[in-house]
């Protein structure tokens, strides 16, 4: 390691701000700072964002955090993304993506589900790559972005001149390298990582579903000089965006990686901390929940475990060495949201929310409310406020481990009330929903050879107790919150001082730079309860299973 003080900046761009942080060699944080990102939501299950945006937002957090900081003592950035993709012309400008013909509507959002058929036509050809995604690809991955782009914009298609995942965006606009990210390419592009040959694009492939003209000139629209995490990008931080950002040219600018990786790479750094002998400290033993807008499910070994319905497994994409296998919700903390602000008693309980002076998220008064009901009750626990109430959580379909884009979200239990009560029991029933829907991935996950005795949560959600608690109540695990109120930028900033050469290795900066974690055990007393309730989430899906076979029936 060196002897060199100095600071490292992790650039943070999620579904809906770009968050920025100046860290210390040791991964204490001195300052955050957050932009929200313009998001356009045209038509249904269709979501856009700008890259000319999100970058000009990235720069504005970087000058926000290092104000009144020597340049000299930045040792290096690292960036992380969601994993949309950004269209770029010949002449790397902005290409539209958008059927409104917006050029700066230029990024096909992670979470937009337009290319639904594109999926199902991909899927169809069974093809060998198709294992690695847990044999059914997914809307929110690239190639069937990349094939409704063709299909329905061929005059944008013919412009194009580069695809980039995000992360991968945002180190050649940091770096002007044309380089990409192992991570991205492996978990969301199709590219086949490991110790095995026959690894690297897979011509067939793109043959096989009509995206032949990607493997021109060596797939120079999407990329094959391939880093991992952590490697140096290019040569260091360009001239133009050191201009931008006042930072100095050829400082250390890491590979980029997705958000959720990044969050996961707090994985060691607890591990080195021994929170608790109560918690396993086998890494193959631990799930990662990084829970935000989507919740993403993070499990790695060191052999590949192939589990239907499950991402992966991935050779690196995470932990060095290590293959990751991400299941995953594509509605969580957009889930709530939603549950919560259709309600018709929510605007009446923010508006005295206002009224104490202070800002105060909904959910801790929906928590304080949920004690206060129980206790109005006579119930021993929040739990049993929802004995006849129950949700099926997947309103944006099923990534894991149905790997299902068509389901729908259910409730069982509505009646003609709309008070705050409702409300309470609508909430925690939704907060439970997503602890069942980890069962059922972490059973599947089980099945199929994986261990689980532990999870670490972190992301937005992990900082809502009740979230928590009956992800452990429900699951049976202990579960460990990252003391770092920002595991993410954390991540980021790993793997700048892994580039930058301050510390020998990604595990090691991992070591260095993590914090310790607060435990949350599983309440037991409430098992039973939560069995029958599990049991009744599986009853919902089989329901709508059921139904949409008769309407099928009909329809035939």
């Amino acid at each position: 390691m060196s002897e060199n003080k100095g600071y490292f900046i992790g650039v943070d761009v999620g579904t809906q701000s770009v968050r920025a942080g100046l860290v210390t060699t040791q991964g204490i944080f001195l300052k955050v700072a957050s932009l929200p990102i313009k998001t356009w939501n045209p038509f249904p299950d269709v979501y856009e964002q700008s890259s000319d945006n999100i970058w000009d937002l990235c720069v504005k957090v970087i000058l926000d955090v290092t104000n009144g900081i020597d340049p000299a003592l930045v040792l290096g950035i690292g960036f992380d993304a969601t994993c949309s993709l950004v269209a770029l012309d010949k002449d790397f400008k902005p290409l539209s993506v958008s059927k409104t013909g917006n050029a700066d509507q230029n990024i096909i959002l992670w979470m937009d589900h337009r290319a639904i058929k594109e999926a199902d036509l991909i899927n169809k050809t069974n093809h060998e790559v198709l294992k690695y995604v847990g044999n059914k690809i997914s809307p929110e991955m690239e190639s069937p972005k990349l094939l409704w782009l063709k299909k329905n914009l061929p005059e944008q298609w013919e412009k194009a001149g580069y695809f980039f995942d995000l992360p991968d965006f945002l180190t050649w606009k940091a770096t002007g390298s044309l380089q990409r990210s192992l991570c991205s390419l492996v978990c969301k592009w199709t590219y086949i990582a490991g110790t095995s040959k026959g690894g690297g694009w897979q011509d067939d492939f793109f043959e096989s579903i009509g995206l032949e003209d990607l493997i021109y000139r060596n797939y120079e629209k999407i990329g094959s000089n391939v880093l991992s995490p952590g490697e140096a990008c290019g040569n260091g931080l360009s001239v133009a965006s050191a201009n931008e950002t006042g930072l100095i040219p050829g400082i250390p600018v890491s590979t980029s990686i997705i958000d959720a990786h990044a969050g996961g790479l707090d994985f060691v750094g607890i591990l080195a901390c021994n929170v608790s002998e109560s918690c396993t400290e086998n890494l193959e033993e631990r799930m990662a929940l990084i829970c935000g807008t989507s919740t993403c499910h993070m499990k790695v070994k060191m052999d590949p475990v192939f589990s239907p319905g499950v991402w992966g497994p991935y050779y690196s994409a995470m932990v060095p060495g290590y293959w990751c296998s991400e299941a995953g919700q594509s509605a969580a903390g957009v889930l709530l949201d939603h549950v919560i602000n259709s309600h018709p008693a929510t605007n009446a309980l923010k508006q005295r929310i206002l009224k104490y002076g202070e800002e105060r998220h909904i959910a801790k008064e929906l928590n304080e409310m949920a004690e206060k009901l129980k206790e109005k009750k006579g119930l021993s626990s929040v739990s049993l406020l929802t004995s006849d109430y129950h949700v099926y959580p997947d309103y944006h379909g099923n990534r894991s481990p149905l790997a299902n884009p068509d389901i729908k979200g259910m409730i069982c239990g509505l009646t003609l009330a709309s008070d705050e009560e409702d409300l309470v029991k609508q909430y925690v029933a939704t907060v439970q929903s997503l602890a069942y829907s980890t069962k059922h991935i972490i059973n599947a996950l089980q099945e199929k050879g994986h261990v689980i005795k532990c999870l670490l949560v972190c992301g937005g959600l992990s900082k809502n107790p009740l979230y928590v608690q009956m992800h452990a109540d429900i699951t049976g695990l202990p579960i460990i919150v990252p003391n770092s109120s920002e595991p993410v930028l954390l991540g980021c900033t790993i793997l700048a001082a892994t580039a930058a050469r301050y510390y020998s290795s990604v595990v090691s900066a991992m070591a260095a730079m993590c914090g310790n974690g607060i435990l949350i055990k599983p309440n037991i007393n409430d098992q039973e309860y939560h069995r029958k309730k599990y049991k009744a989430y599986l009853n919902l899906l089989k329901c709508q299973e059921d139904i949409k076979c008769i309407m099928n029936q009909l329809a035939s």
